[in-house]
């Protein structure tokens, strides 16, 4: 089976899956613990899969497991699955480096958000498409946050107007995610962090509540429900 999506497509979306999840508790990587049913990671491919821009898509696997997770996407759609590292940044770098000839929009997505819509995939990948060198999807923070120090005393209050809670996909033109991850020192959580600091500018479009991150029981919990409502 071809690796190739939609021909047409001019989107790469990059999934790193070799994360342990230690916060999910004990078991397998993060990646492929279950959700309804069937591994967090099926839930997100069939998603990216279903966005028409989509040319490939690239896993970054956990070493032991990479002809598993093969074997296990092959009925959901066709992907390149390649080793992941031990930080999530080699794992992307990994995906990326197995991006083929022809998308010029990269996209790193985190599996833990199982349940993001393949509109918000698209929604991402158009404000590249429309000249944005690297592009974010984010929910404002509605929480009132604090600044606390030594001892747990509250320091003072932070003005949350200007807070923005960061999701993926994360879209970027190739070039520049190349050059970023090519100059990267100190392993980032974040791949518009690494381009930040490379002097990129980040532009921001809305997010979604259903692209949450399955990161501790309590996701898993609510994923569920959302998804037996219709999510």
């Amino acid at each position: 089976m071809t690796a190739q999506l939609n021909p047409r497509g001019d989107v790469a979306v990059l999934v790193p899956a070799a994360g342990a999840g230690v916060r999910l508790g004990p078991g397998r990587p993060k990646a492929l613990r279950l959700l309804a049913g069937e591994p967090l990671l099926v839930h997100a491919v069939r998603r990216l899969a279903a966005a028409p821009s989509v040319h490939t898509i690239v896993v970054a696997a956990p070493v032991a497991e990479v002809t598993a997770v093969r074997e296990l996407l092959t009925p959901v759609a066709p992907v390149i699955v390649v080793p992941g590292g031990a930080e999530r940044q080699a794992s992307v770098a990994a995906a990326l480096a197995a991006v083929p000839a022809g998308p010029s929009i990269i996209l790193v997505h985190d599996a833990a958000r199982a349940l993001t819509p393949s509109e918000l995939v698209e929604s991402v990948a158009a404000a590249v498409r429309a000249g944005q060198d690297a592009v974010i999807p984010v929910l404002p923070v509605v929480d009132t946050i604090k600044e606390v120090g030594a001892g747990e005393v509250v320091l003072g209050t932070v003005d949350r107007s200007a807070l923005r809670a960061v999701q993926t996909p994360q879209g970027f033109r190739r070039a520049v995610l190349s050059a970023a991850h090519a100059a990267a020192g100190d392993p980032l959580t974040d791949d518009a962090g690494l381009v930040e600091k490379q002097g990129v500018s980040v532009s921001c479009v809305p997010g979604s509540e259903y692209a949450l991150k399955i990161t501790r029981p309590f996701d898993l919990a609510l994923a569920e429900h959302l998804l037996a409502t219709g999510g």
